[in-house]
């Protein structure tokens, strides 16, 4: 676990239901658990404020972190847990864009952003979706000042190659299976161990929380490589919905130990009022979890 990503995962998971900031020592001793030493955090937050994906000020002598909007922690989120295999709607999104060469920076960072959100290349210069992310693209574009080299058009067909021609080109579901299976042979035996645990009343709410912390820190990585299509276009037996059902029985058996964890070592700002959220933080899934 690098300390970066693991702060965008504890602030995903935790800090974002508890008001959003916290001092800093409360992260330092969080990290501990995961063998990350107190100068690596303090070096870790020192790039983030530096990068613009965290944000610090001071309470005394006490220094307290929270997320800022480029940290993308809402979003990260809300792909996790956000309902799968949705119906589509028959229509794909097709962007282009032509970036001069002075450009290339913000090019390859735009392109970073589709990658992440579920586009897949056709050519160079052309990502196609077949997810509805018009409004998500469009607030990216406007943000970046990027009207002027971008378009993004919408079509219920493509009249040169059929719907499977065009996955295929644009995606490897084969190596999304493939990872899909290596978490699922990971994490299969480890939720047998720790409902066993469970069942004798030997589970620790410190074991719970870096088990849970790691379990949706691997999943998470599943945002780079899923696309998350629509069932229509998904392929027979998708091994990800398994994936996605190991992941909540985990989640659901550790996640209330692990909360109470997190409030044993939790400190907030004692200026402002913390508008905790502890229902979500156990079930961020809600009634409806697939």
């Amino acid at each position: 676990m690098k300390p970066r990503s693991l702060m965008f995962t504890l602030y995903g998971e935790y800090i974002k239901y508890y008001g959003g900031e916290i001092w800093v020592g409360s992260l330092i001793e969080l990290m501990k658990q995961f063998g990350i030493s107190e100068s690596s955090v303090r070096g870790a937050l020192f790039r983030m404020v530096q990068n613009h994906l965290l944000e610090v000020r001071k309470v005394g002598k006490k220094s307290y972190y929270s997320a800022t909007s480029k940290g993308r922690v809402d979003e990260g989120v809300n792909r996790v847990y956000a309902t799968q295999n949705h119906i589509w709607d028959q229509q794909w999104r097709i962007l282009t864009y032509s970036f001069p060469e002075e450009k290339r920076e913000i090019r390859n960072k735009i392109r970073k952003e589709l990658i992440w959100t579920g586009f897949g290349n056709l050519t160079n210069s052309t990502l196609v979706t077949p997810n509805p992310v018009e409004d998500q693209v469009t607030e990216m574009i406007k943000a970046n000042g990027i009207e002027e080299y971008v378009f993004l058009f919408t079509s219920s067909s493509i009249v040169s190659h059929d719907n499977q021609s065009i996955i295929d080109i644009g995606w490897d579901l084969n190596l999304v299976r493939d990872e899909y299976q290596t978490f699922i042979d990971k994490f299969t035996p480890k939720f047998e161990e720790l409902r066993e645990k469970a069942l004798n009343n030997t589970l620790k709410d410190e074991e719970c929380f870096i088990e849970k912390t790691v379990l949706v820190h691997e999943y998470r990585k599943f945002l780079f490589q899923d696309p998350g299509f629509p069932r229509d276009l998904l392929p027979e037996g998708w091994i990800g919905i398994k994936a996605r059902e190991l992941f909540w029985n985990i989640h659901q058996l550790l996640s209330i130990p692990s909360i109470r964890y997190f409030e044993s070592v939790f400190e907030g700002a004692p200026d402002c009022e913390i508008h905790i959220e502890r229902d979500k933080a156990i079930n961020p899934f809600g009634e409806i979890y697939i």
